[in-house]
């Protein structure tokens, strides 16, 4: 995988980060057929209208990740509230078995952020940078 730097007028960045989130009371929602196709589908559009890249996304029986690349104006917490709110209403619309839930996923979501560089290289350089001079 190559981090490329996204570059606005003003900014240039990389931001990746890994997302990890659960459906209400751990339901086991990704065995029911097509559900875990049509919420990649969604995660895809939402994605797409945000300028955010997909570098990998998965689901397991009843839990996700996903790891993206997003621009500097979204924060972790714009992006979990822009997927999940956009994929619960939708599959809970199209799938008859989840639509008695009042919401599909948990409030709660794991994230982490990557780079191209570890924390520990980072810290190295922040520090050395008074010696330079």
């Amino acid at each position: 995988m190559e981090n490329k730097y996204r570059r606005t007028k003003t900014t240039v960045s990389l931001i990746n980060y890994h997302f990890v989130f659960c459906p209400r009371y751990r339901r086991k929602i990704f065995d029911i057929p097509d559900v875990e196709i049509r919420f990649k589908e969604i995660v895809k559009d939402v994605c797409g209208e945000n300028n955010i890249q997909i570098i990998a996304i998965e689901c397991d029986r009843d839990h996700t990740h996903i790891f993206l690349n997003c621009p500097p104006k979204l924060s972790p917490s714009d992006v979990m509230n822009k997927i999940k709110g956009v994929s619960s209403k939708i599959i809970r619309n199209e799938f008859e078995e989840l639509s008695k839930m009042p919401s599909l996923w948990t409030r709660s979501f794991f994230v982490s952020t990557a780079g191209n560089v570890s924390s520990e290289t980072i810290k190295k350089y922040v520090e050395n940078q008074k010696k330079r001079y």
